[in-house]
């Protein structure tokens, strides 16, 4: 009897053509979906359907009708796309030409001059209805679990903008990504971005989370479609993609005639808001099939904040969360006992991998010339780290460039040539030097032409570099000033901290490393000669180890979980493409490029025949830090890729 009393309470919502507000509150209190409606000729139909498959999240496919069908069984009983959307916006040749609030003229004999006209461009016979998912399906929904939704409280339309962010096209069909914004308290982020995750007929989850212009949204007073929804303090804009993209690509496609709902105007189904219970409907000859609701929940995604300049927060699974924490973990153990545990801060190489996840182009710091009576003075920790994660991030598509030391330009360029020539280095690299030549000279290394709006890098990584100590000197873990041999390149991290979009990660192990300023008074509190040798230029994530080099291969698997992970991948190409799907030659190529203990084996031979001693005891010998290669450090790469790629470590 209820169901029956709430489906009647929807129908005769459907039928009613008051405004959209009042659709829309209705369906929050019913917790009924509504639907994105587009009208097409037959002709673009099958181009369309590819355009819906290729871009799920803007545009999940609910149903497709027949020519000519206006009803849609497995959406809803009773009813009539003609009538049943209270405003319809009628298109010709792509352009917007009238707002009506039915389409059954479209239907009938001809009888006026525009229906005579409308006739010439085609019968409704001819034309096929896709209904797609709504976001207004889901703040039901956000309700429930306690978020705000702040377009309800202020009583109007949800914000749509239109983004400088490309749908992968198909056909005639191309067209800019819209999304919508609704603002979330910062605290609520994780119940926001679960509640809609459980929701893919509704969108999803979020596309992004933060600055606005990062999406090519100027601002966010002027929408390109519904209203103006404020913001209130504390709050940060969410993004969702959006089933007005299909307006867009009408637009763009220009079919001699085309029909879609008016944005905020939408077809409300007989289907509950959909959560792990809700059923769907039942497939039918017409529809081209829901996405599953079927939900692992090690998949649902966490969010993290990994950027204040400008705001930035990413997604990932909790499976692929946990798996980096367990490799945080691995890297944190101190068979050297040098006290690196109580440095640690958890995550810090989660946030890393994740915001060189989203980098286009990374700068790699490494070098510690501890060994000030030797030539070269340079030690095994930190230049097989280094290359492990450069060869990962051309895995992944990203430009690379490492920065050395003016004296050690030559001896870094061989050793990289012997890295490709092995097959450790997947190609070679630039390599650069930083020469402090005056007070802009570090803007104009990481900026083009000295502009802060043109960034050359977007993340800087430091492993195992000697860092400037609070007395303006570069000390070893003795407490010998080596500051003679070491090029300033501190200042590269010093002035990225007031560059918008660059983020920097130190990877250290005794605390005297670039980038272990952040953690500066543990380290002069707790670590042996920390007073003198502690770091004072900080970075934005400072990842502590047993030994560098984990550091760096920890970076490597990290990547890896990401770039493997469902939830972050669709949050990182924002819902666009097909999902939870990776080319075989792609996955085999990062499998490759993960640390082994064949390579990371290879490299260190490399550096002793380069005369590079182990940073301890100065022994010109198969070790880093004191400990030998096998078992210490063999153990470890196999437990990190263990905890990678499962219980077995493929051959690589």
């Amino acid at each position: 009897m209820f169901r029956f009393s709430m489906l009647t309470a929807v129908q005769a919502t459907r039928s009613s053509l008051g405004c959209f507000r009042s659709l829309c509150n209705s369906a929050i209190g019913s917790g009924y979906q509504q639907a994105n409606v587009i009208i097409l000729p037959n002709h673009l139909a099958d181009d369309f359907e590819v355009f819906c498959r290729r871009n799920p999240a803007p545009l999940p496919l609910l149903y497709r009708s027949q020519s000519g069908e206006t009803s849609c069984p497995p959406l809803a009983r009773h009813a009539n796309i003609r009538t049943d959307i209270s405003q319809y916006y009628v298109y010709e040749e792509g352009c917007r030409v009238k707002t009506v609030s039915s389409l059954q003229s479209y239907s009938a004999q001809p009888r006026t001059a525009s229906e005579q006209q409308a006739a010439h461009h085609g019968l409704w016979s001819d034309m096929v209805c896709f209904y797609l998912g709504c976001s207004f399906g889901f703040e039901g929904q956000l309700k429930k679990a306690g978020v705000p939704v702040r377009n309800v409280e202020q009583g109007t339309n949800v914000s749509m903008y239109r983004t400088a962010v490309p749908c992968i096209p198909a056909g005639v069909f191309s067209c800019p990504l819209v999304v919508t914004m609704r603002p979330v308290p910062a605290g609520m982020l994780d119940a926001a971005v679960e509640v809609t995750h459980l929701n893919l007929l509704a969108h999803g989850p979020p596309v992004h989370i933060g600055d606005p212009a990062l999406l090519g949204i100027q601002d966010l007073s002027r929408p390109n479609y519904g209203e103006q929804v404020q913001l209130q303090p504390g709050d940060v804009p969410v993004f969702w993609a959006c089933g007005v993209t299909a307006i867009e690509a009408i637009i763009s496609s220009k079919p001699s005639l085309a029909f879609s709902h008016s944005p905020g105007c939408m077809f409300l189904t007989d289907i509950p808001d959909s959560s792990p219970s809700s059923p769907t409907p039942p497939p039918s000859e017409g529809s081209a099939g829901l996405p599953s609701t079927g939900h692992n929940l090690e998949l649902i995604p966490f969010c993290f904040l990994v950027s204040h300049n400008p705001l930035l927060y990413s997604l990932a699974s909790q499976r692929a969360v946990a798996k980096i924490r367990q490799l945080e973990t691995i890297i944190g153990e101190d068979p050297g006992q040098r006290g690196i545990r109580a440095l640690f801060v958890q995550d810090e190489l989660l946030r890393s991998c994740l915001a060189l996840s989203h980098a286009f182009s990374v700068a790699i710091t490494t070098g510690f010339p501890t060994h000030y009576m030797h030539s070269p003075p340079d030690e095994t920790d930190g230049p097989p780290g280094a290359i492990a994660m450069a060869t990962m991030l051309l895995s992944l598509g990203k430009r690379v460039t490492m920065v050395t030391d003016r004296r050690a330009l030559e001896m870094n360029r061989a050793i990289i040539d012997e890295a490709v020539r092995t097959g450790v280095l997947k190609t070679a690299i630039p390599l650069v030097t930083f020469e402090d030549s005056g007070p802009d000279s570090a803007l104009h290394f990481l900026c083009h032409h000295g502009d802060p709006s043109k960034p050359r890098y977007d993340h800087l990584v430091a492993i195992e570099r000697t860092g400037r100590a609070e007395d303006g000197n570069y000390y070893n873990m003795r407490g010998v000033n080596i500051k003679h041999l070491v090029d300033p390149i501190d200042n590269l991290f010093i002035a990225a901290k007031d560059i918008p979009g660059i983020i920097t990660t130190g990877i250290g192990d005794g605390g005297n490393e670039l980038g272990m300023g952040k953690l500066k008074e543990k380290v002069k509190t707790l670590m042996s000669n920390g007073s003198l040798i502690a770091c004072d230029v900080p970075a934005d994530y400072a990842i502590t180890a047993g030994v560098s080099n984990w550091g760096g291969y920890a970076v490597v698997c990290g990547l890896y979980l990401l770039h493997t992970c469902p939830s972050h991948q669709r949050y990182r190409k924002k819902g666009l493409g097909l999902e939870n799907t990776i080319p075989q030659e792609q996955l085999q190529d990062w499998t490759a490029n993960l640390p082994s203990v064949d390579k990371e084996e290879s490299i260190l031979s490399t550096l002793v025949r380069f005369g590079i001693r182990s940073g301890k005891t100065g022994h010109l010998a198969m070790e880093v830090d004191g400990l030998t290669f096998h078992p210490t450090h063999s153990d470890i790469i196999t437990r990190l890729l263990e905890v990678t790629l499962g219980c077995t470590t493929p051959n690589l």
